[in-house]
C-alpha cells in the first residue's frame, strides 16, 4: 500500500465539485455506538427496524470496523444543498404542500455516489488499497464520522452543522484499507442556542442531542408505514414530505450559499405545489411527477395520505370536495385520512350527512375507526 497526501486528496474532491472533505481514523473508540444502543433501547427508531439489524450477532452500525474489518480510514465528503427559500415562511402557504428541501430535486444518492465513486477509484489507484463507497445506503453512521473528519458537529437537532454550510450538507463516505492522516475533530459550536429544539412542532427532542423519531414529522411523513397518529396531524400543517424546521432555523445557515451543483438544483414545481393537484395523483401520475427524486421511494399511498392531512389543516372549505372524493380511494391510508380531513373542513351537519351516506368497506377497521372518532 502507498501513502496518499491528504491535501492532494482534497484537491481531487474539490475538482469533482464536493463542497467539503475530511479524513477520520477508524481506530479510535466509538462513543456513537452507546448513543445508538440507547436510541434503540428506548424504541425511538419507530418503524425503522433496519437501524437495529445484526449480522452474525454483531450490529455493524455500531462501528465502521464492524461493517468492514479491513477499514483503516474514512474519507467524508459533503455536498451543499442550501435552499434559496425560507422553509418557515412556506408554512403559511396552507393551500400548497411543502416537500422538504432535500427531496424537491434530483435524488442526492445518485449525484453524490457517482462523484464519490470517481474519487474512490482515484484513491484506490494511488494507494493500491481496497475502498468501499457509501451514501446513506449501508449501516454506517456518517454524521459522527463527519464530525471526526472535521466537516462539522452534530448539533442539538442531531444533524450535522457546518460553520461554512450550516445544516445543509449531503454526506458521503469512503472507507479505505490504508491509513490516511486524519483531520482534527470539529468542536461543538451550538453554545446556548436552542432554536432547533424550540421550533419543533411535536417536541421530538427529549433533550438536546437526542431525537425521538416517533414524534418527528420527517419520520412520520416519510418512513412511517401506518396512519399518522391523531395527536400529530395538526402539527403536520402543509408538510407533505419531510420537515425542514429544525434545519432552517439554525443560525449557522447565514454562512451557507445556495448549492452550486446544477444537478441538485431545487425544482420549485415540486417544492410547493397546490394540494388539490397533489391529491389527484394516481400511482402512474405520482411516479411520473417524482421520478428521480427521493419522494418516489415513499410511494403514492403514503404521500397522498400526507397530502390529505394537509388538506385537513388548510382551513379552506373549498377543498372539502377534494377530501370527499378520496373517501373511495383504493388505499385505506388515504381513505382514513380523508375522513379526518372532511371532518375538519365541513360543518358538523354536513359531516354527519356525509357519514350517514358512507359506509366503510367490510373489514376496513382502520377507516371505520376514523368515522367513529
Amino acid at each position: 500500500m502507498a501513502a496518499v497526501d491528504s491535501l492532494v486528496l482534497k484537491q481531487q474532491a474539490g475538482a469533482l465539485g464536493f463542497d467539503a472533505i475530511g479524513v477520520a481514523s477508524v481506530d479510535e473508540p466509538w462513543p456513537a455506538s452507546a448513543r445508538l444502543r440507547e436510541f434503540l433501547h428506548e424504541g425511538r427508531h419507530g418503524d425503522m427496524s433496519w437501524l437495529a439489524d445484526e449480522r452474525d450477532g454483531v450490529r455493524p452500525r455500531e462501528h465502521p470496523r464492524m461493517l468492514w474489518a479491513a477499514a483503516r480510514s474514512a474519507i467524508l465528503v459533503g455536498q451543499n444543498y442550501a435552499t434559496h427559500d425560507d422553509a418557515i415562511a412556506l408554512l403559511q402557504r396552507k393551500e400548497r404542500g411543502i416537500v422538504s428541501a432535500y427531496a424537491a430535486r434530483r435524488d442526492y444518492h445518485d449525484v453524490v455516489k457517482g462523484k464519490l465513486k470517481q474519487l474512490a477509484h482515484w484513491l484506490a489507484r494511488e494507494t493500491a488499497a481496497d475502498v468501499k463507497v457509501f451514501v446513506d445506503t449501508a449501516p454506517l453512521m456518517e454524521k459522527p464520522l463527519a464530525q471526526r473528519a472535521g466537516l462539522g458537529w452534530q448539533g442539538k437537532h442531531t444533524n450535522l452543522v457546518s460553520r461554512t454550510h450550516g445544516s445543509w450538507l449531503f454526506l458521503g463516505a469512503i472507507l479505505s484499507a490504508t491509513e490516511i492522516e486524519p483531520d482534527a475533530l470539529e468542536d461543538d459550536h451550538c453554545g446556548s442556542c436552542r432554536a432547533c429544539l424550540d421550533v419543533c412542532p411535536t417536541n421530538a427532542f427529549p433533550a438536546p442531542y437526542q431525537l425521538d423519531a416517533r414524534r418527528c414529522l420527517a419520520y412520520l411523513t416519510i418512513e412511517h408505514m401506518g396512519q399518522i397518529p391523531i395527536e400529530f396531524r395538526e402539527a403536520v400543517g402543509n408538510r407533505v414530505f419531510g420537515c425542514d424546521d429544525c434545519l432552517a432555523v439554525c443560525p449557522w445557515n447565514k454562512f451557507a450559499e445556495t448549492s452550486r451543483e446544477a444537478r441538485l438544483a431545487m425544482r420549485d414545481e415540486l417544492r410547493l405545489a397546490p394540494l388539490a393537484e397533489l391529491a389527484a395523483l394516481d400511482d402512474a401520475d405520482f411516479r411520473a411527477r417524482f421520478a428521480g427524486t427521493p419522494v418516489k421511494r415513499t410511494g403514492r399511498d403514503r404521500f397522498v395520505r400526507n397530502v390529505v392531512c394537509a388538506l385537513g389543516n388548510s382551513g379552506d372549505v373549498s377543498l372539502a370536495p377534494v377530501a370527499e372524493r378520496l373517501l373511495t380511494d383504493s388505499s385505506p391510508l388515504v381513505r382514513g385520512m380523508a375522513v379526518w380531513a372532511a371532518r375538519r373542513l365541513l360543518d358538523a351537519g354536513a359531516f354527519q350527512r356525509l357519514k350517514s351516506a358512507r359506509r366503510p368497506r367490510e373489514g376496513d377497521a382502520s377507516v371505520a375507526e376514523e368515522w367513529d372518532r
